[in-house]
């Protein structure tokens, strides 16, 4: 069993930036490919970013493609989002997620972290 924990969020201006982290406990982090979601008021959990177990390789959702990065740290069993100029449409609960495959589709991760809200103000 996996155990994620999300933090780093909080109120942003438009163009700033913020970075997430997500400590993972409790299974072999390096096993997990790791995804970034988000979910905004009123509306469904989307995509935003994944990475593979071993971090060479990447991809994006297209509205944040250029402006946020993906990364993760084997050894601190971490995974981050950097979030730079940001916009008030990426105002959202994120979360991370572990799965058994680099996928943009949330039913392919397992374990969920519990979220942590991003406000970009205009």
């Amino acid at each position: 069993q996996v155990q994620l924990v999300e933090s780093g969020g909080g109120l942003v201006q438009a163009g700033g930036s913020l970075r997430l982290s997500c400590a993972a406990s409790g299974g072999t982090f390096s096993s997990y490919a790791m995804g970034w979601f988000r979910q905004a008021p009123g509306k469904e959990r989307e995509f935003v970013a994944t990475i593979n177990r071993s971090g060479g390789n990447t991809y994006y959702a297209g509205s944040v493609k250029g402006r946020f990065t993906i990364s993760r740290d084997n050894a601190k069993n971490t995974v981050y989002l950097q979030m730079n100029s940001m916009k008030p449409e990426d105002t959202a609960v994120y979360y991370c997620a572990a799965g058994g495959f680099y996928s943009a589709t949330s039913r392919e991760y397992d374990y969920w972290g519990q979220g942590t809200q991003v406000t970009v103000s205009s």
